[in-house]
């Protein structure tokens, strides 16, 4: 069984580049992969290893001053949802693509998982996916606008041309585990909108709290490691990605004709060159092969 935590924490970290070497070494020693971005306004991150082992990495960032406090949201996987260790220094922890935003003291209010359905059931607030179209697409809240957005970067720009958005109208953002729709909300605040609110923990913290009865979830959470995505108790999902086109492929998409797994998918079909083909069935066999051996393939696809 892996443990999987996944967290952030805007914070000043004037120093953050110092933090990557003790965190590098916490990390291979205890036998934990995954991904930790370290910025000068935070840390961002998700990894996964034996319990005991994610703890010590999750204690070594709460050593970091301003990081005091971190509380990872937890999920667990019976495959290793991650091949490698990488721990990056960054301009910033998620890019909006405007400059410097103030996180830390511009945020929406924050609406924990319990009060999230009370304040979406209001006909007047404005419910934003921050996340991307191809996340969307597999799951979101009942009645929330899909950007179409295929980076977070695009987002100014379609709030800005969305005449939706009025300054007093309530607006409540929500994305994977928080980081997007708190960066997003401290925009709007500071481009003078009033109502803006955010999902505390972001659809990671209301998929593991709110009971599947009273949920107002539909589908399942994209996630970025090799689950793909996870449903309600942040349960592994059943889904895949084309290796080809990126799409995200469930069991009706498997039973077209043209889908190959590890190869191509119907989108994606008639536009495959016959070299990727060769490639991809190439790498299918190698995956196959290791997982025979009872080994991870490193090019495998999430």
């Amino acid at each position: 069984m892996f443990h999987i935590a996944a967290f952030y924490r805007f914070a000043p970290l004037p120093e953050f580049a110092s933090y990557r070497q003790p965190l590098v070494d916490a990390a291979t020693s205890n036998d934990v992969k995954g991904t930790i971005l370290l910025a000068s306004e935070g840390v961002n991150g998700t990894i996964a290893g034996p319990r005991e082992g994610v703890e010590a990495v999750v204690e070594a960032l709460q050593r970091i001053p301003g990081i005091e406090g971190l509380e990872p949201k937890w999920s667990t996987s019976e495959a290793d949802p991650f091949l490698r260790l990488k721990v990056r220094l960054k301009r910033e922890i998620v890019s909006l693509g405007v400059g410097e935003v103030d996180s830390i003291g511009h945020t929406g209010t924050k609406v924990p998982a319990s009060d999230w359905n009370e304040l979406i059931s209001d006909p007047n607030v404005l419910l934003v996916d921050t996340r991307n179209s191809y996340e969307y697409a597999i799951g979101t809240f009942e009645g929330a606008i899909d950007p179409g957005t295929r980076s977070f970067r695009q987002f100014p720009d379609w709030l800005a041309n969305d005449d939706r958005f009025t300054k007093d109208r309530p607006i409540a953002m929500f994305c994977t585990g928080g980081i997007r729709c708190e960066k997003a909300t401290a925009y709007l605040t500071e481009q003078g909108f009033e109502n803006v609110y955010q999902l505390d923990g972001g659809i990671l913290k209301y998929l593991e709290t709110v009971n599947v009865e009273d949920s107002m979830w539909d589908g399942q959470c994209y996630v970025f490691d090799r689950r793909v995505s996870v449903g309600h108790g942040l349960e592994p999902g059943d889904l895949e990605v084309c290796p080809n086109c990126n799409t995200v492929i469930d069991d009706i998409d498997r039973e077209a004709d043209e889908y190959v797994r590890g190869v191509m998918c119907h989108h994606c079909h008639a536009t495959i060159t016959p070299d990727r083909i060769a490639r991809f069935n190439e790498r299918q066999r190698q995956i196959e092969l290791a997982g025979e051996r009872g080994d991870a393939h490193l090019g495998r696809s999430a």
